[in-house]
């Protein structure tokens, strides 16, 4: 399915959302995708939202109701639940999973379409069902009747059970694509059309990817039953888990010009032994994994490599290619992540003219995934080489494990204009775009974000195109952004690897003050959750190798509520807050203040705020603006914990203002 263009939830947004937003997230977009066909979002956004959830309310109900709602019409119980498959972006997901189970690995295309069960009786076709809600499917036996891959009567077949994907091919769908947005809209619109004969006339096609039959002991003799019965062939491998990421460049090398539409690559242990004794959750089972694609993917020549150099003096790999189509968007440069990408996709030392497959993951930021053919023999043009002097200011290089370093990047063109525009973009200084910096950077006025503040009027009305109303902006945009600077986003804006918001915030909550941040040990670091050892250490070194632009920053800069949250809580813990002890939660929707004001005023107070009920919570806030809050699922929790004993209570929020000492407005 064809992916939207831009990121909703970049990982900065998807950090900060409560549990209560995720739910509500995914309810939305899981209703989009199934029920209505129209997603808003990347398959790969919505697993992330997921996976997001998963992590803070691991026992949400939201996570049980994934998939379509239950279809009107005839219903129809599966036999045996029709589950999704798990999902995987990452080699080392796969390799993981892989290593729960002996045996072969059988592989093949994620076609997408409509899963759908196919019920034999004598051998003849009776029944045909959507999956639903994977319990309860829709028959849709009569609009089966009219697919030619689909056999009415199967030789020598007394009762068996076939599942497959009912599928729209892309030439069929070619004269349909100005009436609609995809090929699985269509096909789900018209495999339910109430008229099988206008059924028909879609064209539609069936894969069969499983058989229900005691007898057979692995996936690959499905494969070769399926066949053996009249199914069309599905092309599949089976390969050892040595061979797990060939198999997925092979299906994902063929995605642009296969006559369907697949979003990933199948893996599922071949013998069946195996896959009772791994057994499944209520979602899916644990012996299938789906290594979905991160976007819109093509494949494309590569023309030349072009290096560029990054604020920390990293100076990466650019794969120029010929032009291809991604989410909507022309794309002619690709990132190749770093040096040693080159090495690992065999490029290095190699002329240009290689077959990579590109991928726009979330719909965004081109990647090159892997080299579906290497440059064709005699293939002309210089060589593919690391570069011995660095491309911005001809200094010299150094080599660190995988990356290419500038030597000198505080007096690196590319590496300064860079970090100072990591700089404004932090502070949210407006106005100073890279062709204005790099003129400033030409003019000998600025070498470091420290020197923005000796840029006065007159110093900017001598670069070009900046007359006196521009130049005064920029000196006001300047003064009034560095002025009560937040510990966390001063960190940020020094462009530390790895010191982004989330490090950031933790550093301002744990540590409170610059001067503490600037003492802390790699070893301190490390003991903190979610910050690993690569990330103290980096943060650690970083630190002490700009304390001289922090000295210079500091002389032009403030930096307030250093740890405010913290120690307004100490405070108030101390005084006997209101909320000392307690811990709030709160649900719908706030009319006095947003729900992070909300939870300051708790945190100030002396309280707690965790992320959803349990027995021992003090109060469930529901906003007065959603009275009917009363019936939802936190409220349904939280009167079985009161029934049960807990000493909770749940509270309006005016109760909660006159707790706090604040009158309702």
């Amino acid at each position: 399915m064809p992916q939207p263009t831009t990121s909703k939830y970049p990982d900065e947004k998807l950090r900060k959302m409560s549990a209560e937003e995720l739910e509500a997230a995914v309810r939305h977009h899981n209703q989009l995708y199934w029920d209505k066909a129209k997603p808003e979002i990347s398959d790969y956004e919505y697993d992330r939202l997921v996976n997001r959830l998963r992590e803070l309310r691991p026992d949400s109900a939201v996570l049980d109701d994934l998939g379509p709602s239950a279809e009107p019409g005839a219903e129809v119980v599966h036999e045996r639940p029709m589950l999704s498959l798990d999902k995987c972006y990452s080699d080392e997901d796969l390799l993981s999973w892989a290593e729960k189970f002996e045996g072969e690995v059988l592989v093949m295309p994620k076609m997408d379409g409509i899963a759908c069960s196919l019920r034999y009786e004598q051998g003849r076709l009776k029944l045909a069902a959507t999956r639903g809600s994977g319990t309860v499917g829709e028959d849709l036996t009569a609009n089966a009747r009219t697919i030619a891959d689909i056999p009415q009567k199967l030789k020598g077949a007394a009762a068996l059970e076939v599942r497959g994907e009912i599928y729209m091919r892309l030439s069929v769908f070619a004269g349909f694509s100005g009436e609609f947005s995809n090929p699985r809209n269509l096909a789900a619109g018209a495999v339910k059309h109430k008229d099988p004969a206008r059924c028909r006339d879609y064209k539609l096609s069936f894969a069969a990817y499983d058989l229900l039959s005691p007898e057979i002991e692995t996936e690959e003799q499905k494969m070769t039953r399926l066949k053996s019965l009249g199914f069309a062939p599905v092309d599949y491998e089976l390969v050892n888990k040595k061979k797990l990421r060939e198999a997925y460049e092979l299906f994902a090398g063929k995605r642009s010009s296969l006559d369907y539409e697949i979003d990933g690559v199948v893996f599922k242990a071949n013998r069946l032994d195996e896959q009772q004794r791994l057994g499944a959750t209520a979602h899916h089972p644990r012996y299938a994994m789906a290594y979905k694609f991160q976007g819109d993917s093509g494949t494309t020549t590569l023309s030349a490599v072009e290096w560029s150099v990054a604020r920390s003096g990293a100076i990466t790999p650019v794969a120029l290619i010929e032009p291809v189509t991604l989410s909507g968007a022309e794309v002619r440069r690709a990132s190749l992540h770093n040096a040693g990408y080159l090495v690992k996709l065999d490029l290095l030392g190699q002329p240009p003219g290689a077959k990579l497959v590109v991928t726009r993951r979330g719909g965004v930021i081109p990647h090159v995934e892997f080299v579906a053919e290497p440059a064709p023999a005699g293939a002309k043009g210089a060589k593919i080489a690391f570069p011995t002097t660095c491309p911005s200011c001809g200094g010299a290089v150094r080599k660190e494990k995988d990356f290419l370093y500038c030597a000198k990047p505080e007096s690196c063109r590319s590496a300064v204009i860079s970090a100072v525009s990591h700089y404004c973009a932090s502070l949210d200084i407006l106005g100073f775009g890279d062709k204005l910096l790099a003129s400033a950077y030409d003019a000998g006025l600025l070498k470091s974000p420290a020197d923005l503040y000796a840029l006065g009027e007159e110093k900017l009305l001598t670069l070009e195109r900046v007359g006196p109303k521009l130049a005064a902006k920029l000196v006001k945009e300047v003064e009034e952004k560095s002025a009560g600077i937040p510990l966390s986003v001063f960190l940020r804006s020094l462009g530390i690897d790895d010191l982004g918001r989330h490090v950031g915030e933790i550093l301002e909550e744990r540590y409170g003050t610059l001067e503490k941040v600037k003492r802390v040990t790699v070893e301190e670091l490390e003991a903190i959750h979610s910050i690993g050892s690569e990330i103290a250490k980096n943060v650690v070194a970083g630190l002490k190798a700009r304390a001289k632009l922090i000295e210079a920053l500091l002389e032009h800069v403030t930096i307030r509520g250093a740890g405010a949250a913290k120690a307004a809580k100490a405070a108030a813990a101390a005084g006997g807050g209101a909320l000392t002890g307690k811990s709030v939660v709160f649900t719908g929707t706030l009319l006095s203040s947003d729900r992070k004001t909300a939870q300051k005023k708790v945190v100030a107070a002396g309280g707690e705020t965790p992320s959803g009920v349990t027995k021992t919570l003090s109060y469930l806030v529901i906003g007065d603006g959603s009275p009917e809050e009363r019936k939802s699922s936190k409220a349904q929790k939280a009167e079985k914990y009161i029934a049960e004993g807990a000493a909770l209570q749940i509270i309006s929020e005016s109760e909660f203002l006159a707790l706090c000492g604040e009158k309702p407005s």
